[in-house]
């Protein structure tokens, strides 16, 4: 195999990569992303489509893939299962219970597709790696899956919430956005005080997620502290 069909078939496989990892892409998108011309990103996703992948044209907006359609696991190269290993150290000292069992089943299974020689060599650096750029590992909420859920949903969250004077009140919020602080914060519409509020995951002492949707805030977070910061 000529070395230019060695890199063609690698470039079609991280294109369809993107496609696999992304809701839709336009040629233009994928042309800046690999440094190539729109001519030949056209190309390349003929040659997918040739080769049986359920490519998806949307007039003017770009290309997606089929619903339901899966690629085989994708293989990790040793520096990019090394970052995950160092972002696992950083996670496993994150204040949230419900992220760190999230995020340390989803590496198990990252781990498992890993080549044996590769796998290896991502234990010994889990074992010798510890971030000491946070000493206090306790865990002070654990809520955070369930409110990302909710937020990418577009679903309400019944909370109690503890606010700096100890005071407890029951709140019916529309969750905006998540930050990462000292600690964790929440940003989301409070129906009760009819505004966008600030909550503190460790003090939201009860929370339920409702049934209900609420209706999508049409702004992006720069739009949000633009407007009301």
């Amino acid at each position: 195999m000529e070395q230019n069909d060695t890199k063609r078939i690698s470039r079609l496989t991280a294109i369809l990569t993107q496609l696999q990892s992304k809701r839709i892409l336009t040629a233009p998108e994928l042309a800046s992303k690999f440094g190539l011309s729109v001519r030949t990103i056209y190309r390349d996703i003929r040659a997918l489509e040739r080769a049986g992948v359920p490519i998806i044209t949307e007039d003017g907006k770009g290309y997606s893939l089929m619903d339901g359609y899966k690629i085989p696991p994708v293989m990790f190269t040793e520096s990019e299962a090394n970052a995950l290993i160092l972002a696992e150290q950083l996670v496993l000292k994150n204040k949230d219970a419900s992220l760190v069992k999230e995020y340390a089943e989803a590496i198990n299974k990252i781990k498992a597709v890993l080549r044996n020689e590769v796998k290896d060599k991502a234990n010994l650096l889990s074992d010798r790696t510890r971030n000491s750029l946070n000493l206090n590992t306790e865990r002070t909420s654990s809520s955070l899956t369930t409110l990302q859920f909710a937020l990418t949903n577009y679903f309400l969250v019944s909370i109690n919430y503890t606010n700096e004077s100890g005071e407890v009140s029951e709140r019916l919020i529309e969750p905006f956005a998540i930050l990462s602080t000292e600690n964790w914060l929440l940003i989301a519409y409070c129906r009760k005080r009819e505004a966008f509020r600030f909550f503190r995951l460790d003090r939201i002492t009860h929370l339920e997620m409702q049934l209900e949707h609420f209706s999508p805030h049409k702004m992006t977070l720069q739009e949000y502290f633009d407007k009301y910061h």
